[in-house]
């Protein structure tokens, strides 16, 4: 059976870690049992008939800059689900009223703001300074941090002059082709809204070339409502199919849902179980089969398999 402690432990840990490794029996007398591992037993391999899978906390966008650009871009970060940080010296740029979707907002110098605090290593920076000078100053702070992307804004003449300023400081050739400058993908945007939605699609490009499971914060809300009863999670998919391995969604006594497994036929006949659901020891594996004619139950066929898991909350 789910643990809603078990899952809000989890949800606690990520402040003070980027991945948690967990496992949950699928067969046997322990069937339905969570295990957080530790770092030595997530280097064994999984025993038998065990469904393991590393989560990663929400992804963390760390915006240095309070100007035009960043107005927009936090919103776009916001809908994407990421833990978004604003760093800007100036009081009147860096404040709660300016940003009041923002998770957290620095005011202090940025070289400081890089230096002091920990993003994890896998955080998103997106350098939208005032001028060339701070661009820099940010950029050298962040070279020094693990990271999955770090992107400058800047004409491509004033990149090269960066560029080139970098190897004189000895910066290693590999490290300078990471950056993505100038940042975003090149749709001619103009506007600080278009430029923000040239960001955000270059770094949904380059997170989605190595997906990664998340607890998502819709998923999480769930977990903390006492009218959910199901948890519900893709264990497995082969072929087209919805969503991927790993995906969640919460079901209530009334049908609603927190997050999706991709909607359509598969999710409709999963919330159904879900609402209802009470196999022995709450915890059950569902197949839907979409490569033959009992797709045709589900009023779809679309050449896949896909296993889901039902634990009762």
């Amino acid at each position: 059976m789910a643990d809603r402690e078990m899952y809000l432990q989890i949800a606690a840990l990520f402040a003070q870690t980027d991945e948690i490794t967990i496992e949950t029996t699928l067969m046997g007398e322990q069937a339905g049992q969570k295990k957080i591992l530790t770092g030595e037993e997530r280097m064994l391999p999984p025993g038998e008939h065990v469904y393991r899978e590393t989560l990663y906390g929400r992804s963390r966008a760390v915006v240095c800059g309070g100007g035009h650009v960043s107005l927009a871009l936090v919103r776009f970060l916001k809908l994407l689900d990421f833990h978004v940080t604003v760093i800007d010296g100036r009081e009147e740029f860096a404040n709660r009223e300016r940003f009041p979707e923002a998770d957290e907002i620095l005011c202090m110098d940025f070289e400081e703001g890089l230096e002091q605090r920990d993003f994890g290593e896998h955080a998103y920076y997106i350098i939208v300074t005032r001028g060339h000078k701070d661009d820099y100053r940010c950029l050298r702070s962040i070279l020094k941090k693990k990271r999955d992307y770090v992107g400058m804004i800047g004409s491509r003449g004033k990149v090269a002059m960066s560029f080139e300023r970098l190897r004189q400081d000895g910066v290693d050739e590999e490290e300078i082709r990471k950056i993505h400058a100038p940042i975003g993908l090149a749709i001619s945007a103009q506007t600080p809204a278009e430029i923000g939605v040239s960001i955000c699609a270059e770094i949904i490009q380059e997170k989605n070339k190595y997906p990664r499971k998340t607890l998502e914060e819709e998923v999480l809300r769930g977990i903390r409502d006492e009218n959910a009863v199901t948890m519900v999670t893709v264990v497995e998919k082969s072929g087209s199919s919805p969503r991927g391995e790993g995906t969640r969604m919460v079901v209530c006594r009334d049908g609603s849902i927190y997050g999706t497994i991709g909607g359509g036929p598969i999710e409709f006949a999963a919330v159904k179980e879900a609402r209802n659901f009470s196999d022995v020891g709450g915890f059950s594996i569902r197949e839907y089969d979409l490569s033959n004619s009992k797709a045709a139950t589900l009023g779809m066929v679309c050449g896949g398999k896909v296993k889901v898991l039902f634990e009762k909350l």
